[in-house]
């Protein structure tokens, strides 16, 4: 259910150049008027986050979308009527001049630009349309694309409710809408259409194969670019607990200190370990991944062992946030 009242007051805030954390199908994001570059230098402030790792921008339309880019090449179209609103973010070259974008509540008196600040200096823009019902309502709300990493402080467990948000952020944070617990879970799937062939740059909430299913091969991104990063999320440390995290095969965790144990499949070689039996689906496992690592971290214990689930293909998202999130 959508709070008409709350919304109003998150549109105004982000009509004045204050943060409002929402809910998506995803995990929690921290938004700012995208349009709004000393908006957007407060997110880049408020989560430590580096110049170099772009911001994804939200739209409540197709149209908003296309007026905020140079091309809306065929391919882009597909996807978007196919998996928007959802999961997945297109990365398409930015608009120079864009179009005019009018609302009934906010006419803007220039074309919608998107500033270097969103986009680190790059010639392109992310952009995905939400499902939340709340997210939707919001950007409908205020009349702008909304500019929005995760809410929470860089490098750190991703939040999937609204109380993450508040332990990780605080006050720091100027208004939240509370929607409960994400349904995703993990963040979207981000695909650059802006080169010569469909570039997968983040695996996430839509499978490559669902992908590759509308518009034929993507390719991953084989190595880290220097300079800006084409997406978020490309950092070898990312979406992680304050408490060592461990991946271990076939049950081994670590034979000193206390732990906890998050099973996926096998027992643990050590009786004396705590243990948080995982999802078996790829779906479930997603939807309950970070909330499970809040869960554990909150525990002050030694480490947190992962049971890895298969390396297949339809695990490859879980597998990406699990390696970031185990990185030293």
């Amino acid at each position: 259910m959508v709070d008409e009242a709350a919304i109003a007051t998150a549109v105004r805030l982000l009509r004045t150049g204050r943060l409002v954390a929402f809910p998506t199908e995803t995990v929690y994001g921290l938004g700012a008027n995208a349009l709004d570059p000393d908006a957007v230098a407060r997110i880049f402030a408020i989560k430590g986050r580096p110049r170099n790792s772009p911001l994804i921008v939200h739209v409540s339309s197709i149209e908003m979308a296309q007026s905020l880019v140079a091309a809306w090449p065929a391919s882009a179209d597909r996807l978007a009527r196919k998996f928007w609103p959802g999961p997945l973010t297109l990365v398409l070259e930015k608009s120079r001049a864009g179009a005019a974008l009018v609302h009934t509540e906010w006419n803007l008196a220039a074309s919608p630009i998107i500033p270097s600040i969103v986009t680190a200096g790059l010639p392109t823009v992310g952009i995905r349309m939400p499902s939340h019902p709340i997210a939707l309502a919001l950007i409908r709300a205020a009349g702008v694309p909304v500019a929005a990493p995760s809410a929470n402080r860089f490098t750190q467990l991703s939040p999937t409710i609204a109380d993450h948000v508040r332990a990780g952020l605080g006050e720091d944070v100027d208004y939240i809408l509370d929607g409960g617990p994400c349904h995703v879970g993990i963040e979207s799937t981000v695909l650059s259409l802006a080169g010569p062939e469909p570039l997968l740059l983040r695996p996430g909430g839509v499978s490559r194969q669902d992908l590759e299913s509308e518009i034929g091969p993507v390719v991953a991104v084989a190595d880290l670019p220097d300079g800006a990063h084409p997406s978020p999320g490309m950092h070898a440390r990312h979406y992680s607990p304050r408490t060592s995290l461990l991946l271990v095969a076939n049950g081994d965790v670590p034979e000193h200190g206390e732990g906890i144990y998050l099973q996926h499949q096998h027992l643990p070689a050590r009786f004396a370990v705590e243990v948080i039996e995982m999802p078996l689906t790829v779906p479930d496992y997603a939807a309950a991944l970070y909330e499970t690592l809040h869960r554990a971290d909150s525990a002050d214990r030694d480490w947190i062992a992962v049971d890895l689930p298969p390396d297949t293909p339809e695990w490859e998202a879980v597998h990406d946030r699990l390696r970031r999130a185990a990185s030293k």
